[in-house]
């Protein structure tokens, strides 16, 4: 049985940033997130919104990796 002190921290956190964290790209989602507040568009934000998918395209290959090997 967990505790409610060990359940209430992951409680209180988003479930997007949660698995960003797991991807190690949450660093560039706040990037993106900055820019488009800046910018007011996401479009003027192209650099940083290609970093991102690129991270998380890196994240979702080492992912079927994993998964594909153990076949």
């Amino acid at each position: 049985m967990t505790s409610l002190a060990a359940t209430g921290a992951h409680e209180n956190e988003d479930p997007v940033e949660l698995m960003l964290k797991k991807t190690g790209c949450i660093e560039l989602h706040y990037k993106v997130q900055e820019c488009i507040a800046e910018r007011g568009d996401w479009r003027r934000c192209q650099g940083v919104v290609k970093d991102f998918k690129q991270c998380m395209q890196k994240y979702t290959n080492h992912q079927m990796k994993k998964y594909t090997q153990k076949e």
